[in-house]
């Protein structure tokens, strides 16, 4: 299939389907931070122009939206506008992946105030201990014609490490990376799709 991961410049989804024989891209408007199929360019133009795609996924930047960002973008804050602009970004691009997925789209990001959106509630809540990390970090999919993730590997030791982080220059994206175990169960789960 092929297989666009949008908003993802370290390219773990891309590579977990590539290593399963798929035609797998990254796109974001930073560069890729491993070697392989990547689209420097903006998410919009990667999905009409550069397709088709059986399957897109879409990490959107979660800064404005997660309620961890209530602080600074919540109702009555200076930066609110900020964060409305971001939530009529994300639905917009939602509504673009499901036009132009062939076989089906997902979109991931963590609690926050996406359900509120047109998007409506998520489809699906993942935590990294259901797929092989011991830790703890509530996270929705919207899934369009794609099934839910069936967890794989289900560990204890559940830490919020991610919550925990002390700050630093690369915090944000060190907060974001996909999990190893959830990069696996999609190109797994997703992969085996036919169109």
């Amino acid at each position: 299939m092929r297989v666009l991961v949008g908003c993802e410049e370290n390219g773990k989804v891309r590579d977990a389907f590539k290593s399963l024989g798929h035609d797998a891209w990254s796109c974001d408007i930073l560069p890729t931070r491993r070697p392989g199929k990547h689209l420097q360019m903006d998410i919009f133009e990667a999905l009409v122009n550069y397709g088709p795609w059986d399957v897109v996924i879409l990490h959107p930047d979660c800064t404005r939206l997660t309620v961890a960002g209530n602080r600074w973008y919540g109702e009555g804050t200076a930066g609110h506008h900020e964060r409305i602009a971001a939530m009529t970004w994300t639905e917009t691009l939602w509504s673009v992946a499901k036009m132009v997925a062939r076989v089906g789209a997902a979109a991931e990001n963590p609690i926050g105030v996406l359900g509120k959106t047109s998007m409506g509630k998520p489809t699906q809540y993942i935590h990294p201990w259901q797929f092989g990390h011991g830790e703890t970090k509530k996270t929705c999919l919207w899934l369009d014609r794609l099934p839910p993730l069936k967890p794989t590997d289900i560990v204890e030791g559940r830490e919020q490490r991610i919550w925990k982080m002390p700050p630093s220059a690369d915090r944000k994206r060190l907060r974001s990376e996909t999990f190893d175990g959830w990069c696996k169960a999609m190109a797994d789960q997703w992969g085996r799709l036919a169109t």
